[in-house]
């Protein structure tokens, strides 16, 4: 059981830590980042992704998903159209088949993004 130490105030009265030194992260970029997340957030999504950005060429035929991944070509449907609206993958109709090519360009936002730097613990609160 973990037991919450009272604070001392009287030592630090007022404490408040100053914030980023830096322009927020504009609102629309922030929806782009947000909506990546988003398509991200479901682990089937993932492993579309990571099956796509790993077969040749980063691309693959749409009748080969539903059977390496488990799923229903609904589902698979579903999921892809999920990752087109985000941007990270593109289609295009061969035949009767879709191919889908992941696009590692609308990565770069998000990698930049993840890539924030580590707060100095020492210096407040």
């Amino acid at each position: 059981m973990t037991t919450i130490q009272p604070v001392d105030t009287a030592a630090g009265a007022d404490v408040c830590c100053a914030g980023a030194d830096c322009d927020l992260l504009p609102a629309a970029e922030a929806d782009v980042i947000a909506d990546v997340f988003k398509a991200l957030a479901d682990p089937t999504r993932v492993r579309l992704l990571r099956y796509l950005a790993q077969s040749e060429a980063g691309t693959a035929c749409a009748c080969h998903l539903p059977d390496a991944l488990g799923i229903t070509q609904p589902t698979l449907s579903f999921h892809m159209a999920k990752l087109h609206g985000a941007g990270l993958v593109t289609r295009e109709k061969r035949g009767r088949w879709v191919h889908w090519t992941v696009r590692p360009e609308a990565l770069a936002g998000v990698r930049g993004f993840l890539d924030l730097p580590t707060p100095d613990q020492s210096t407040c609160c």
